[in-house]
């Protein structure tokens, strides 16, 4: 799976600033219309609980539009709900008899419909909006008359809350394309926080390396060198060849150790470093002994993509554990273009659960990832 992270802050947080702007200017608009004209109904606090039945309803279904969108149900829901708001206050109002406007129902169901129209397709909020405006005209017209005033007073209710849903479906490529950023953003960060945490285990494997020199084989040759211990002593020889074995083993190559695969890449290594990207490698754990097929596909991404970067310094991380393996080459340009990697995978059996990706951030640095059960490999 090939994807590209994108533009910048700016675009990315200047989305839900307006839609929240907008929102606590609709909200305010709401109220002040409730408190205007509660003469006009029998029970006046039966309005004051509708608007907040209204906000507690869009404070429910936000989250969700920020989690993805509305699912068809939701949608039904937050429709229904404008509809039944709308009823209620027309019903109030015929109840009471009482003259004047009535459409600030509709402009806070249209809270919820507008909910609708950046989640869901526009027949779904078209729908919405003739039911909820239907409701409405059946008691405008039925409390105060089929005047020409009254069905001008109609036909402006109509076109405002068109006008207010067709803007806010507008933005709903916007918003899912902010929804989409987001998800990679928090992807990239994740893996970012991957990374460092290797580095740190790395300096930290580095560390003990140090520390065995330190403790074990220093003090052994102040001893030869100051003259204190001889050389020629069979006891000294012994402790030097011991060692000389344990040191041997932690600061080598570990290309043995890591199954074949690191020297499987050594050739790719080596060519790239010719191209004037070297790249450096860092192994923690053991990845044990991969497949053929696994060391294979693996070899020839990395190749791939080295092939298709800028010449400049590369770090190849490799992460193993009892479960998985996980290799990353990251990199601080952007390449030419994004090698194929999915002829690869189909190359690889289903067990191993190979798995490779490309990650491209807005800077131009990111990283090949390629991870596979070890479990399942061996």
């Amino acid at each position: 799976m090939l994807s590209r992270a994108a533009p910048a802050d700016a675009y990315d947080f200047n989305i839900p600033k307006v839609v929240g702007a907008v929102a606590v200017v609709w909200q305010l608009a709401i109220v002040a219309q409730v408190v205007a004209y509660l003469h006009d109904y029998r029970q006046p606090a039966v309005m004051v609980a509708i608007w907040l039945g209204l906000l507690a309803a869009a404070a429910w279904l936000i989250p969700r539009v920020r989690a993805g969108g509305l699912t068809a149900a939701e949608a039904a829901w937050a429709i229904a709900i404008g509809v039944a708001a709308v009823a209620l206050v027309g019903w109030e109002r015929r109840l009471h008899g009482a003259g004047g406007p009535v459409d600030w129902s509709v402009v806070g169901s249209g809270w919820l419909l507008a909910l609708v129209a950046v989640s869901r397709p526009p027949r779904a909020w078209i729908c919405g909006a003739v039911l909820v405006f239907a409701a409405h005209a059946v008691f405008a017209i039925r409390i105060l008359g089929a005047t020409t005033l009254d069905l001008a007073r109609l036909s402006v209710t109509a076109y405002s809350l068109v006008i207010i849903l067709t803007v806010f479906g507008a933005l709903r490529p916007a918003i899912a394309a902010y929804a989409r950023l987001a998800t990679r953003r928090a992807a990239l960060v994740s893996q970012s926080a991957s990374e460092r945490a290797a580095a740190v285990a790395v300096r930290a494997d580095q560390g003990e390396r140090l520390a065995l020199l330190e403790a074990e084989a220093l003090p052994l040759l102040r001893g030869i060198a100051d003259g204190t211990l001889a050389v020629t002593a069979r006891e000294v020889r012994e402790r030097c060849a011991s060692y000389a074995g344990t040191l041997r083993r932690a600061l080598v190559d570990r290309a043995g150790e890591a199954g074949g695969l690191l020297a499987e890449l050594a050739p790719v290594l080596s060519s790239a470093s010719e191209r004037g990207t070297p790249a450096e490698v860092q192994v923690v754990g053991d990845p044990g002994s991969p497949p053929r097929e696994v060391t294979s596909a693996t070899v020839a991404a990395v190749d791939r993509m080295l092939r298709e970067l800028p010449p400049h310094p590369v770090t190849l991380t490799v992460l193993a554990d009892e479960e998985d393996v996980e290799l990353f080459v990251t990199f601080g340009q952007s390449p030419g273009r994004f090698p194929d990697l999915t002829s690869l995978r189909l190359a690889v059996p289903a067990a191993s659960r190979w798995y490779a990706a490309v990650e491209v951030g807005g800077t131009g640095a990111g990283c090949l990832e390629v991870r596979w059960q070890a479990g399942a490999a061996a």
